[in-house]
């Protein structure tokens, strides 16, 4: 498996998935949509504060019947957040991500976000991974 690094492209980049803790919920799921993502990355200037994805929107907003347009992001999002570092292998990622249950996890290295990873991103790896297997042993079962 890859470093976790590898997996990330231009739409995973901090500045495309960053909002403020002080913007609207409203206006967090204004840029999750724009974007095609279900969270964004909390962040006070270049420091992450904390993920505000679409489980929070629907856990602590709708089902609490608070109002997205009054509700700041900074008191819903996820403020304990786990990032690992670029180097870390994406099964070690797949595996945390699984025992702490949540969707999305930040690349961190040395204090620097370098982007946000998806479930998805990592399952279409595996995927990938297995097809490129699978094709190396039919040609060398055909050979």
């Amino acid at each position: 498996m890859k470093p976790i690094a590898q997996l990330l492209k231009p739409h995973h980049h901090p500045d495309a998935l960053r909002v403020s803790p002080t913007a609207t919920v409203y206006a967090a799921l204004e840029l999750m949509s724009e974007r095609g993502v279900g969270a964004l990355m909390a962040m006070d200037g270049d420091k992450l504060v904390g993920i505000f994805s679409e489980r929070d929107y629907c856990r602590k907003v709708a089902l609490k019947g608070r109002n997205s347009k009054d509700t700041l992001v900074a008191d819903v999002m996820t403020s304990e957040v786990f990032s690992v570092a670029g180097n870390t292998g994406t099964r070690a990622c797949m595996l945390v991500m699984r025992d702490k249950h949540f969707r999305h996890l930040p690349v961190v290295d040395n204090g620097v976000v370098l982007g946000l990873v998806s479930m998805r991103d990592i399952m279409d790896d595996v995927v990938s991974d297995h097809e490129q297997t699978i094709s190396h042993l039919e040609s060398y079962i055909n050979s």
